[in-house]
């Protein structure tokens, strides 16, 4: 449901920065809805499950729109607005930032219209939009027992020693992603609705002028959502849903350019946005016939029959959703595999668990033993052969019982 109200409201704000960047073209509104909901609904941009991309991407156009509106109409209102959206989407997931990139470039663009002490002012309003946001968070993350310090670590410095961790030690596999990533990219047809967009932005604009100009903004924002994906390491589908708001201004940016567009032209859009929207509706009819597997349904499956209450387990690494639907409590506190990798790649705080009384009833790893890239199994993997004994193997993954004498 959350990911359906993401999803929604975000063609929703799509729409409302398409009237904000051209409030004279008709199409604007639906030109922006059109290429989010596009987008937002192909499984080759990761649609078919709810992740940080699409949950922060409601933030990310509404302060698009509240950026837009601040510029146009010179609006403290609308610039604190701007800010408290821009914290908002990064609160969500660290490198959505492209509201705050969007703003600074939007007022470098326009500087000399708006003047020195009107930019002064707008970013002294967006500040305070952030504070507006990040004050009441950050009062109620300490409330909860989190440290700021601690939790600064595992939002912002633990993604640069993640980022360092996966360049130097990820395998090919990672690789691979890259390539279906890439793919997955080519087979929606965006790059084809980016370059024909292009190719329409090139052309001079007749703005009124309080209307900011979007064709560098929107070639900024594109930029840096490009970088992200690339930077993101792993190189998940849903890497490229950040890419949608960047798309949506670009989208919003032509339309300005509505009625200097020649017939060849608006031809060449129209082909674009319809194989973008065909593009969609076959993966979509693909992933209805065929389902994403899900590998982890038989280690589930034969862990909710065989659980006992009080039974504790851990997944080695990552999957933590077996141990979850399992319903199995964890005292390992890394549950997923990139902390593992960067806090505890030598699994001496796993070894020590192992080796304790309050060893984890269940083990599942995957594969047959801990070894992984990134980690040195050689602290914790006698403790396993010790105490525990194989189960049962599900696909890829291997199930252990600690011995009753343990």
């Amino acid at each position: 449901m959350l990911g359906l109200l993401a999803a929604t409201g975000s063609v929703a704000l799509a729409a409302v920065v398409g009237r904000a960047a051209a409030p004279a073209a008709r199409l604007a509104p639906v030109a922006a809805a059109a290429t989010c909901a596009a987008l937002v609904a192909s499984p080759l941009f990761g649609g078919s499950v709810v992740n940080g991309e699409v949950l922060g991407l409601p933030f990310v156009l509404a302060g698009a729109a509240a950026a837009l509106r601040a510029v146009s109409r010179s609006s403290v209102g609308w610039a604190v607005a701007a800010g408290a959206a821009a914290v908002s989407a990064a609160l969500v997931k660290q490198s959505l930032v492209d509201v705050f990139l969007l703003g600074l470039v939007l007022l470098a663009v326009h500087r000399r219209r708006l003047g020195g002490r009107a930019v002064v002012r707008l970013l002294g309003a967006a500040l305070g939009g952030v504070l507006l946001v990040l004050v009441p968070v950050a009062a109620a993350t300490a409330a909860l027992g989190t440290d700021l310090v601690d939790l600064f670590r595992a939002v912002v410095v633990f993604r640069g020693e993640a980022a360092e961790v996966i360049s130097r030690s990820a395998p090919a596999t990672t690789t691979d992603r890259l390539g279906g990533v890439l793919l997955a990219l080519l087979g929606s047809l965006a790059p084809l609705v980016a370059v024909v967009l292009a190719l329409v932005v090139r052309r001079p604009a007749r703005l009124r002028a309080s209307v900011p100009d979007l064709r560098w903004p929107a070639a900024a924002l594109v930029a840096w959502e490009l970088l992200v994906v690339h930077l993101g390491g792993s190189y998940w589908l849903h890497y490229l849903m950040g890419l949608v708001p960047g798309m949506v201004l670009l989208a919003a940016a032509a339309a300005q350019r509505a009625d200097v567009v020649g017939a060849r032209l608006r031809r060449a859009v129209l082909v674009s946005y319809a194989g973008l929207g065909l593009s969609t509706v076959v993966a979509l009819g693909w992933i209805v016939v065929d389902p994403y597997e899900r590998p982890e349904e038989p280690a589930i499956a034969y862990l909710t029959e065989h659980v006992r209450p009080g039974d504790t387990g851990l997944v080695a690494f990552g999957a933590a959703n077996i141990a979850r639907e399992a319903g199995l409590d964890s005292d390992y506190p890394h549950l997923w595999s990139l902390p593992v990798r960067v806090l505890d790649p030598r699994l001496r705080e796993l070894a020590h668990l192992l080796a304790s009384d309050d060893r984890p009833t269940w083990v599942v790893t995957v594969g047959r033993s801990l070894g992984t890239w990134g980690v040195d199994p050689a602290a914790a993997a006698p403790y396993l052969r010790e105490h525990y004994e194989e189960r049962a193997t599900t696909g890829r993954f291997t199930i252990y019982h600690v011995l009753e004498e343990s």
